[in-house]
């Protein structure tokens, strides 16, 4: 099916070529109204009402509300998206005390393969668009508007569905327009990568000092490749070589995100295993206590196990953190609602 022309897919060009004819002030206020205030076409009343019409036939919404399910009072939103072939994705809008962050997803599926997660089991279908990405984010800052005044995304974390550095080609551009014509600053937009080195390489070139994550899970060779298949092709001396460039480059934190596993990467030798790892790189380690996924035999550690993980590593000298469990009841871990939800069967808010 071939693809609409998505309204965040249309750069300042295309604009000008579709507004061909108006007075050419009208497509700054086109693009201020889509990126800077966030609003529907048919909402831009400063245009007249038959350029309105037009616009919103012209530029389709690329995202089609399927479910969505609250929770946390309202703090945590995780929202089902239909796209133009069909296609399901996610996102994840978390309220916090000083800030608000949404999770966004890069692909449709993951071809990453790793079996504790449900995106990677459920494969991979295809890339998302730059637009498509971008229009996460749009939609959830509007959605934050509806409950409080003047709402406003202020942090994005590319760890939803998908491997992002996979698609790079997309990923960076919309990086470059959140930043550049939404307003979030650089450093509040994290790439979370499962450990892609050439891409991770690439980013260390580019202007933009983003901040990046590492899912690690295992910090030696034979049992991250079992975890994390693309281990054997990017084995962990050759991530240390991209991430030590990336921090030379770009002097932001690094973090290493480790889903704890009972019996599996829980272990004391593990602890020190990620210490003498993340040490040297003076890298930040979030544990993640793993959510429950059909089709994976192992189960996640206790919390009791979590925190003595933590200690273990506050004991050998790395800053770790417990990343704080939000949305279980709603299926808000990356890929659980689209597996759990059939597209056109989906139960109601």
């Amino acid at each position: 099916m071939t693809a609409p022309t998505a309204r965040y897919d249309v750069d300042l060009a295309a604009l000008g070529e579709l507004l061909a004819g108006e007075p050419t002030y009208r497509i700054r206020q086109v693009w201020d109204g889509l990126y800077r205030r966030r609003v529907e076409p048919a909402e831009m009343t400063e245009l007249p009402k038959a350029l309105r019409a037009r616009l919103s036939t012209a530029l389709p919404a690329a995202l089609e509300l399927a479910t969505e399910r609250v929770s946390d009072g309202g703090d945590t939103v995780k929202q089902l998206w239909k796209l133009h072939d069909g296609r399901a994705i996610e996102s994840v809008l978390m309220r916090y005390r000083d800030r608000t962050t949404v999770c966004v997803s890069t692909q449709a599926g993951c071809a990453m393969g790793c079996g504790f997660c449900a995106t990677g089991q459920a494969g991979f279908d295809r890339h998302l668009s730059t637009g498509e990405i971008v229009e996460q984010v749009i939609r959830a800052s509007r959605r934050l508007g509806d409950v409080v005044a003047d709402g406003r995304v202020s942090n994005v974390v590319f760890m939803g569905m998908g491997e992002p550095l996979a698609n790079y080609d997309n990923l960076w551009p919309a990086i470059e327009r959140l930043q550049g014509d939404v307003g979030i600053s650089a450093r509040h937009i994290t790439v979370s990568t499962i450990g892609i080195v050439p891409g991770i390489e690439r980013m260390a070139t580019e202007r933009l000092p983003v901040n990046l994550a590492v899912s690690l899970h295992a910090a030696n060779d034979d049992l991250r490749s079992e975890l994390v298949p693309i281990n054997k092709r990017y084995p962990l001396v050759k991530l240390a070589a991209a991430c030590r460039a990336y921090l030379k480059a770009k002097n932001r934190r690094l973090s290493f995100e480790w889903a704890l596993i009972d019996r599996v990467n829980d272990r004391r030798v593990d602890a020190a295993e990620l210490a003498a790892y993340a040490r040297p790189l003076h890298a930040h380690v979030n544990l993640i206590p793993l959510n429950a996924t059909p089709g994976w035999p192992t189960r996640g550690t206790s919390a009791e196990g979590v925190r003595a993980f933590r200690d273990r590593l506050v004991e050998l000298g790395v800053n770790a953190t417990i990343r704080r469990n939000r949305g279980t009841d709603i299926d808000a871990a990356c890929g659980q609602l689209a597996t759990r939800v059939q597209i056109g069967k989906a139960p109601s808010t």
